[in-house]
């Protein structure tokens, strides 16, 4: 059983009301494993990163509590999934790379080989100049192509 209660309010912000009765408003849920475990860990924090909540498992909230939570999270968060590297103008940095997401087509700037992150393998993320970050969930299931120019710069 939660102590608190979450809702939108009229301007669509998340409030949470804790079990002393006091509403805050502005809530946001951070993720704490976006990666490894992103339905595990998630904590609801105030608009000054102060946490308010921990959610173990996502599945473990009542349904309507579960559902906002899950939409604010979707809402926060764009991370497009890489499927196929299509391409890449030069194999030096920076470079312009050109890929297939699980949200279509895109083009983005790799400034250097240090905006690839390894994650827990196989994992990579991927950073573009203007910060948007691409995930590629298992680079051993990319394509021999896209492993190919994914190896060059790893």
């Amino acid at each position: 059983m939660i102590a608190y209660q979450l809702h939108r309010n009229a301007f669509g912000r998340l409030v949470f009301t804790g079990a002393d009765g006091i509403a805050q408003e502005g809530v946001v849920p951070v993720r704490a494993f976006p990666i490894a475990a992103p339905d595990h860990g998630i904590a609801l924090v105030d608009p000054h990163g102060h946490e308010l909540a921990w959610i173990d498992r996502l599945a473990d909230l009542p349904e309507e509590i579960g559902a906002l939570v899950a939409a604010e999270l979707a809402r926060r968060e764009f991370m497009p999934e890489i499927k196929r590297v299509l391409g890449v103008s030069s194999f030096a940095t920076p470079s312009v790379w050109r890929v297939d997401t699980d949200r279509g087509e895109a083009s983005f700037v790799l400034k250097g080989e240090e905006d690839i992150r390894r994650l827990a393998p196989p994992a990579l993320l991927i950073a573009d100049s203007h910060g948007i970050r691409f995930l590629i969930r298992d680079r051993t299931a990319l394509d021999p192509h896209s492993r190919k120019i994914l190896d060059r710069f790893l």
